[in-house]
């Protein structure tokens, strides 16, 4: 799996390869996007996740086992990515403890069918208990095609016990 480091962010190159990464000194980012992809539901959808503080931005390639019978992508599938990219905004300003979603809003403006998705999610207000992200996501054209928001609290689940984070 590749890695690549800007001044505040990761990025992994290949995270369709589901599975653990052991480093030694691996930064927050880094875990956060290591247990991303140790989660089983992810290796339907073949996500690429890139965090940074406050930030996150995940990225799927569409294809037809995403669709509804009206052959385009689901709903479930926006609120996915809306979702996760504002849960990691969220959980990349907290270290110690798995972050939850309390609520969350979406969207759906346009519909798609085929390229990609990408969602951006960015922490908008933090406070000593919750946190309120925002995402958009994106079509292959950077057309806007949903949003979200939602509020994220603290959990009791350390990270180091979620798998792929250690």
């Amino acid at each position: 799996m590749g890695c690549l480091h800007n001044q505040n962010s990761v990025e992994y190159t290949d995270i369709k390869i589901i599975g653990i990464v052991l480093m030694e000194n691996k930064s927050h980012f880094e875990r956060l996007i290591s247990m991303y992809a140790a989660a089983p539901i992810n290796e339907m959808y073949g996500p690429v996740l890139k965090v940074s503080e406050g930030e996150a931005t995940i990225e799927i390639q569409l294809d037809r086992k995403l669709h509804h019978s009206a052959g385009g992508v689901h709903g479930s599938v926006y609120f996915k990515m809306l979702d996760d990219a504002a849960f990691f905004a969220a959980n990349s300003l907290e270290e110690e403890f798995f972050v939850l979603t309390t609520s969350f809003t979406t969207y759906i403006t346009r519909p798609v069918a085929t390229g990609t998705m990408r969602a951006v999610g960015k922490v908008v207000n933090k406070n000593r208990t919750q946190f309120i992200a925002e995402s958009i996501v994106y079509d292959s054209d950077d057309k806007e095609i949903g949003r979200g928001n939602g509020v994220f609290v603290r959990g009791k689940f350390p990270l180091l016990d979620a798998a792929g984070y250690a």
